[in-house]
């Protein structure tokens, strides 16, 4: 079965760092798309960075660019996103998910956040508050 298990959330400072981990299991890494997502208290969810797998295509929020990184370790089956210089609107619910096709990283994280076919893991909080 197809499993996502995020970890590595926390709080921090605006100004600090804290790298996320998605342990998966059930499926090959390397023939998804995989992704970060993020959800506020009465906001909608919206991709933060995603990543298809096969060919390391990577898409960002405009909101994140330069300051998050996705990648991935086919090894251990393992999606991270390291998150730098984080400011009190990053604060969320981050969620790992995973498409079971390789397409383009930017429409997985606009578009198919809402399929059926994406599996997501259970989410992990990021607090960035001084």
């Amino acid at each position: 079965q197809v499993q996502l298990v995020e970890s590595g959330g926390g709080l921090v400072q605006p100004g600090g760092s804290l790298r996320l981990s998605c342990e998966t299991s059930g499926f090959t890494l390397d023939y998804y798309t995989l992704g970060w997502f993020r959800q506020a208290p009465g906001m909608e969810r919206e991709g933060v960075s995603c990543l298809t797998s096969s060919n390391g295509r990577t898409h960002y929020l405009d909101a994140v660019k330069g300051r998050f990184t996705v990648s991935r370790d086919n090894a251990k089956n393992t999606v991270y996103l390291q998150m730098n210089n984080l400011k009190p609107e990053d604060t969320a619910v981050y969620s790992c998910a995973a498409y079971p096709i390789s397409i383009d990283p930017s429409s997985f994280c606009s578009e198919y956040a809402s399929s059926g076919s994406t599996y997501w893991g259970q989410g992990t909080q990021v607090t960035v508050s001084s």
